[in-house]
C-alpha cells in the first residue's frame, strides 16, 4: 500500500492529486522551484522539497533532484502529473529502479507511444486507422499539412502549413519550440483535415490484461492547437462512439497498457476516424470524464499501481453533461500572448466543489492559484479549470458561461471573455464545432464589455476612488469629494483602458452628495482624435444611487446597475452587469518620462530572445520576422510594423527582457531615406 506519495509536478494538477490522497489517507510530498515557493500547492502538501532554480530545466525536469527529494522525504511512490516528466520513459525507469511505486504505465509503453512515428506504425498493425504521415519535408506532395512534435503534446510545436513556401520555416520553428518544451526537437508531418473534430477516449488498464474505454471527450475548440474547451460525453454521429472505443482499446492492448491513458483521434466530416496520438498519462481535461461517470481517475491510478484489478471493464453509462474551460493568463490586447503579474483577486462564484465530485448540478474548480498568486514567465499560462455539470449540455454551457462572466479576475489579463462568448455562441450550442472554430468565428474574440459601456464603468471607478479617498481622509470625511459652495470646475479623473486608450471622466456632486453632472472623453492609444462617449454635462440619464469604495450603484434611464470595484494601488478593477474592465488611474500631476524612439518595438511580456533574424541597417518589409521571443514555453514572433530600415537591435540572442523593453527600432522607409 502506498503511504507517502511524491507529486513531481506543480499547480492545479498537484492539488488535484492531493485531494484524492487526502480521501485515501495517503501523505503527500511536493517538489517546487524557487518561483513556486509561495504557491498554493506547496502550502497544501504535507511535505515540500525545494528544487533550486526557476526554469523547468533547472527544477521540474531534473530526474536526479526529484529522486533525491523522494529519498529525503521518505516517499514510497511518485506521481508525475501531466507535462514535464509525465511521459518520460527514463523517469519511469529511474523511479522503479529506486524501489518506488510509479503511478503510470510501464516505461516500455511510454517509450512506445513517446516516439509518435513508431507509435503510428505499431498501432497501424493493430488496425487503428491512420493519416498519411511524412518525416521529411521533401516527401510532402500535397497540402495543407500539420507539423507536429514527436515528443510531448499540448499543441506545442504544431504548425499548419498550406503551401510549400512556408514548410521549411515551420519545421525549423516547430523543432525549436519542441526542443524547448520537451527536450526533443524531433517533428513529423501529417495530412491536415479541414473541419475535423478532435475527440479522445479515456482508457484504463490494469496488470491483469484488462483495458477499458471509459468515455469519449470532445476537445475541438482550440487556439494555437491548444484545447481551451472540453466536454463529455462527446456528441457524436451514430456508430462513431463504438468505433472510437474499439480503436482506443486496440491501441492500449497493443502496448500492454496499465494505468490511465488517452487515445486521441481526428473525426473527419465524413465520419471517418484517424489516430492522432496516445498520451500515456492523466489528461488536463479528465474532470469532465469524472463528473459524467462518477469515477475518481486519480484513485483508480493509485489502486492499479498498488496491484488492484480495475473495477470497470467497459465504459460506464454517462450521466448528464460536463463542460470544462481552461482559464489562462493571456492578454487579449496582445493577441492572447501569455500574461504575467499578480492576481490581486481570484474568485469564481457558485463553486460547489474543488478537485472533486459534485452531488448535484453545479460548478467544480480545479485551480492552481489564489488571491495574491504571482504568475511568472517560466511555466504554462493556465490558471485554473472551471467545470460545469448539469443534466443537459445546454444547461451546463449556460451555467459555466454565467459563472465565468461574474468571476472576479483581477491583476492578470485572461481569456475569460473569449471562453464566455464561445459557450454562448449559437454554433457551439448546435455542436457546429471543429478545430477551426475560432478561425471562422472572429466575433467570439470581442470583449464582453460593449465599448459604449466603458464610460459608465469609468464613472463608477472614479466615484469609488473618490469615496475611498473621502473615507480615509483625516478630516471632514463625510463631505462630498470636490464639493464647493460655488461650483466652477468638475472633478477630473483619468484612466488608461485595457486597449491603451485614455479615458477622462468629469463629474460634479451636489450638496447632498448626488451626481449633479458628468461626462467622459476617450483619447485613443495612438493619438487618435478624442471621442465624446458620455452624455453631455447636466445629463439626467444617469443618477448616482450609492457610491462606496467597493460598490457603486448607478440609475441609468430608470434601470439600476451595480458595479463592484476593487483597487490595488493605481489599478482599479470594475465588474459590472455588462462585463469587466481593468483600468489604471493616472496621476493628476504625472512625472516626466523618457520618450521612446519612433519605431520602437517593445516586449509584450518578459522572456528570452532566442533568435535575431535581421541586422542593423537591413531593409525590411512590413510583416518581416525580426526576432523571436520565447516565454511560457511558446515562441512569439516580432514582426516589422512597416517598410523600413532596422536602426537598433539592443538585445542579443539569449538576452532576457522584461515587459516593455525595447527589442528593435525600425525607421520607416521614408524617414530612413531622408
Amino acid at each position: 500500500m502506498i503511504s507517502r506519495l511524491l507529486v513531481a509536478n506543480r499547480g492545479e494538477i498537484a492539488r488535484r492529486i492531493f485531494a484524492t490522497c487526502r480521501a485515501l489517507g495517503v501523505e503527500t510530498v511536493v517538489v517546487h522551484s524557487d518561483a513556486d515557493a509561495d504557491a498554493p500547492f506547496v502550502a497544501e502538501a504535507d511535505h515540500a522539497v525545494r528544487l533550486p532554480g526557476n526554469t523547468p530545466a533547472e527544477t521540474y525536469l531534473r530526474i536526479d533532484l526529484i529522486l533525491d527529494a523522494a529519498r529525503r522525504s521518505g516517499a514510497d511512490a511518485v506521481h508525475p502529473g501531466y507535462g514535464f516528466l509525465a511521459e518520460n520513459a527514463e523517469f519511469a525507469t529511474a523511479v522503479t529502479d529506486a524501489g518506488l511505486a510509479w503511478i503510470g504505465p510501464p516505461a516500455k509503453a511510454i517509450a512506445a507511444m513517446g516516439d509518435k512515428m513508431a507509435a503510428k506504425a505499431l498501432l497501424a498493425e493493430a488496425g487503428v486507422p491512420m493519416l498519411p504521415t511524412w518525416t521529411d519535408a521533401e516527401q510532402v506532395t500535397s497540402f495543407p499539412v500539420l507539423v507536429k512534435a514527436s515528443a510531448g503534446g499540448g499543441g506545442r510545436g504544431m504548425r499548419v502549413v498550406r503551401d510549400s513556401d512556408g514548410l521549411a520555416e515551420a519545421v525549423a520553428s516547430a523543432r525549436r519550440e519542441a526542443a524547448s518544451a520537451f527536450g526533443d526537437g524531433t517533428v513529423f508531418i501529417e495530412r491536415y483535415v479541414e473541419r475535423g473534430r478532435h475527440v479522445e477516449v479515456q482508457i484504463f488498464g490494469d496488470a491483469y490484461g484488462t483495458v477499458a474505454a471509459v468515455g469519449v471527450r470532445e476537445c475541438s475548440i482550440q487556439r494555437r492547437h491548444q484545447k481551451i474547451v472540453e466536454e463529455a460525453p462527446g456528441v457524436l454521429p451514430d456508430g462513431v462512439r463504438e468505433r472510437l472505443h474499439e480503436a482506443a482499446v486496440a491501441a492500449g492492448r497493443a502496448v500492454d497498457y496499465v494505468g490511465a491513458g488517452t487515445v486521441e483521434f481526428l473525426l473527419a466530416p465524413d465520419g471517418e476516424i484517424y489516430f492522432l496520438e496516445m498520451n500515456t498519462r492523466l489528461q488536463v481535461e479528465h474532470p469532465v470524464t469524472e463528473l459524467t461517470t462518477g469515477l475518481d481517475l486519480v484513485r483508480l491510478q493509485l489502486l492499479v499501481a498498488e496491484g488492484a484489478a480495475l473495477p470497470v471493464s467497459a465504459a460506464p453509462p454517462a450521466v448528464g453533461h460536463a463542460i470544462e474551460v481552461r482559464l489562462c493568463a493571456e492578454d487579449p490586447a496582445q493577441g492572447y500572448r501569455p500574461a504575467t503579474g499578480t492576481l490581486h483577486r481570484f474568485a469564481v462564484p457558485g463553486v460547489a466543489a474543488e478537485f472533486g465530485p459534485l452531488s448535484s448540478a453545479g460548478l467544480r474548480l480545479d485551480s492552481g492559484v489564489a488571491d495574491g498568486s504571482v504568475v511568472g514567465v517560466h511555466y504554462d499560462s493556465m490558471l485554473a479549470k472551471v467545470i460545469a455539470w448539469a443534466p443537459t449540455r445546454a444547461e451546463a454551457a449556460r451555467a459555466l458561461a454565467g459563472a465565468l462572466a461574474r468571476a472576479e479576475l483581477h491583476g492578470v489579463a485572461t481569456n475569460r471573455d473569449l471562453l464566455v462568448r464561445v459557450l454562448r455562441s449559437p454554433e457551439f450550442a448546435a455542436v457546429d464545432i471543429d478545430t477551426g472554430f475560432l478561425d471562422r468565428h472572429p466575433e467570439v474574440f470581442a470583449p464582453l464589455l460593449p465599448a459604449d459601456q466603458l464610460p459608465l464603468v469609468a464613472l463608477a471607478a472614479a466615484l469609488a476612488s473618490a469615496a475611498d479617498r473621502r473615507a480615509s481622509a483625516p478630516v471632514l470625511a463625510g463631505l462630498p469629494s470636490g464639493w464647493r459652495n460655488v461650483p466652477a470646475f468638475p472633478q477630473v479623473t483619468r484612466f488608461t483602458a485595457p486597449d491603451g486608450a485614455e479615458v477622462e471622466v468629469r463629474y460634479r456632486l451636489d450638496r447632498s452628495g448626488g451626481l449633479a453632472e458628468w461626462s467622459s472623453e476617450r483619447k485613443g492609444p495612438r493619438s487618435t482624435p478624442p471621442v465624446e462617449e458620455g452624455p453631455p454635462l447636466n445629463s439626467p440619464a444617469v443618477r448616482m444611487v450609492t457610491a462606496a469604495p467597493e460598490r457603486v450603484v448607478l440609475d441609468v434611464a430608470g434601470v439600476r446597475r451595480a458595479y463592484r470595484v476593487h483597487r490595488a494601488g493605481s489599478e482599479v478593477f470594475v465588474d459590472g452587469p455588462d462585463g469587466a474592465a481593468s483600468l489604471t488611474e493616472l496621476p493628476r500631476f504625472p512625472l516626466p518620462t523618457a520618450e521612446l524612439a519612433a519605431g520602437s518595438l517593445l516586449a509584450p511580456l518578459p522572456g528570452a530572445v532566442t533568435r535575431v533574424h535581421v541586422g542593423v541597417g537591413q531593409r525590411v518589409t512590413a510583416g518581416d520576422l525580426l526576432l523571436t521571443l520565447e516565454a511560457m514555453k511558446l515562441e512569439h514572433p516580432v514582426l516589422a510594423p512597416t517598410d523600413g530600415v532596422v536602426a537598433e537591435l539592443p538585445v542579443p540572442e539569449g538576452g532576457q527582457v522584461d515587459t516593455g523593453a525595447v527589442l528593435a527600432v525600425v525607421n520607416p522607409l521614408e524617414e530612413a531615406q531622408s
